[in-house]
């Protein structure tokens, strides 16, 4: 007896089931039953279950549309701060190497970057008017590549000044700054990678 109810439970759902579908089918094709139980026609209820159905989908679809963030992301500037100290013309050449190197990656990439050479001690030498063996490759690249700038220390300029007993002339590609030191330290409290060639 008990198996006999069973198996009539199951043929009632599954002819409720069957019955259900048929009428969605039905409401798909502008057809209109209506449900004693809430007055509410099938194909007002199919076209609420197709709403629901179709809502994740638009959701992934809008999670998949950039947002402004995203795009701010895209357009992040990067930087870079090369650090020169010595009075070696390889370890200069190294230096506009890098940044040279640095620029054109980034300019093929379509981003934004910005690179100081810093200069300070016999590195200083680098951007002397009168000692630097990198002057001529310094002029070209403040045509070429813009996104360099140069800066030399002002306290070793000053040192020199006393040691030389004369002005210490700074190509007027660059910028004089009180320390390079602190110059390397406040960009890199910025956020900006440090790098010694």
């Amino acid at each position: 007896m008990m198996t006999f109810q069973h198996i009539g439970k199951v043929f009632a759902m599954a002819a409720i089931s069957v019955l259900t579908s048929a009428s969605f089918a039905v409401a798909e094709q502008g057809g209109r039953y209506w449900t004693p139980a809430d007055g509410q026609s099938v194909q007002h209820k199919a076209a609420h279950a197709r709403q629901h159905v179709a809502m994740p989908a638009k959701r992934k679809q809008a999670a998949l549309v950039p947002t402004k963030a995203s795009a701010a992301s895209k357009e992040k500037e990067h930087h870079l701060i090369l650090q020169v100290n010595a009075n070696d013309a390889p370890a200069m050449n190294l230096a506009l190497n890098n940044a040279v190197n640095v620029a054109q990656y980034y300019k093929d990439a379509g981003e934004k970057v910005k690179i100081e050479v810093v200069t300070f001690g016999p590195g200083l030498h680098m951007l002397r008017e009168d000692t630097s063996p990198v002057k001529a490759r310094i002029e070209e690249m403040a045509l070429s590549t813009p996104e360099v700038s140069f800066k030399a220390c002002g306290n070793t300029q000053e040192k020199m000044k006393k040691a030389e007993n004369k002005d210490i002339p700074i190509v007027r590609q660059a910028e004089i700054v009180k320390s390079g030191v602190v110059r390397v330290m406040e960009l890199q409290e910025m956020g900006w990678t440090y790098v010694k060639p």
